[in-house]
């Protein structure tokens, strides 16, 4: 499997025999063998052993026949290298016990060295290569500036993000030292993942639509487009944002080959309003798995009739696979998805 795969060659807006398919999220809590591997070791425990956040980045791959493997981690992987003390709590997600709150701990805050930091996701990248023996492409990813700023600063989820928002327009010389570190950092981790063999990367911007436009352009924007030109000429790179319909355009001028957009949006309107000189991915709304299958097939050609056979789609979720999916919903859509696109 080389460059002329479907899920490149749409990522690159090139012609597709059928639409590539893969899910965000698509290796977790709704799978059985997921929840047998984690009965056994900790969620970080599972992203820092090689072998076994190999073994999951495959499942997907062998059960829901996918067009894409994304590694196996989460996004606030590399804070723990910046000297930040990452908890995650059963039923509560991740936990910052050192979050920041000052210039100070700004100043703390260490660069990342990849191959010091997580040695373990990038020898799991290897493996993942090894034993895919050229199936199909596997995806690199980070978490955006932003969203990490949001985990350290508010010290782990937030309803209103009012102590990021508070940091960035408060004390805006801090904010821009913090964005600066992020960004080198995140530069840094995702061109080890290439290094490694990831063939593709996405830049998860998750909580960036908390914002208004004024303040992403101002404080945000620079700062995404730094990581995505230095390291979207590698390979191609899909921009992923939620909630962002309101400045959309501006998430484009930040860069990506592949604008990644949720459910909240038509992606026809949202595609020919983007410009055609950009992939687009999505759109499908995660709830729609939890219907029949009649249901899901309608609501899958919906989406592929709304991206009106243009190159450059990649069918996805508008945001992560819930856990209480049906399996067999999920295996029913990528098929549904493979067999109305092939033309």
């Amino acid at each position: 499997m080389g460059e002329d795969h479907v899920f490149l060659r749409a990522c690159r807006r090139e012609s597709t025999e059928y639409t590539p398919v893969w899910l965000m999220r698509h290796a977790g809590r709704y799978m059985e063998e997921y929840r047998d591997i984690r009965r056994k070791v900790t969620f970080l425990g599972l992203c820092k052993s090689p072998d076994l956040a190999a073994e999951v980045t495959l499942l997907p791959v062998q059960k829901l026949g996918v067009d894409a493997a994304i590694i196996f981690g989460d996004i606030l992987l590399p804070l723990e290298g910046m000297g930040i003390h990452l908890e995650f709590a059963e039923g509560r997600g991740p936990l910052i016990r050192n979050p920041i709150r000052e210039g100070e701990d700004i100043e703390r805050l260490r660069l990342i060295e990849p191959e010091e930091d997580v040695p373990f996701l990038l020898k799991a990248i290897e493996i993942v290569r090894r034993e895919l023996e050229g199936r199909v492409p596997l995806i690199g990813f980070a978490g955006a500036p932003f969203t990490l700023a949001s985990y350290l600063i508010e010290g782990g989820r937030s309803n209103d993000y009012s102590k990021t928002k508070g940091l960035m327009l408060g004390f805006p010389s801090w904010w821009h030292r913090l964005m600066e570190k992020l960004a080198e950092g995140t530069i840094r981790y995702l061109r080890a993942q290439v290094n490694r063999g990831a063939q593709a990367l996405q830049l998860f911007d998750t909580w960036v639509g908390c914002l208004n436009p004024g303040d992403y352009e101002a404080h945000v924007l620079p700062y995404s487009r730094r990581v995505i030109q230095e390291v979207g000429e590698q390979v191609p790179l899909i921009h992923f944002s939620v909630g962002t319909s309101g400045f959309l355009h501006l998430i484009k001028k930040a860069g990506g080959d592949v604008i990644g957009i949720d459910w909240h949006m038509d992606l026809g309107r949202t595609w020919e309003c983007l410009g055609y000189d950009v992939g687009i991915q999505g759109n499908l709304d995660p709830s729609v798995l939890l219907a029949s299958r009649q249901v899901i097939e309608v609501h899958v050609q919906r989406v592929l009739e709304s991206a009106g056979n243009c190159p450059g789609h990649i069918f996805n979720l508008g945001h992560g696979v819930l856990p209480e999916t049906p399996v067999e919903n999920v295996i029913f859509m990528v098929e549904t998805v493979h067999r109305l696109s092939r033309r």
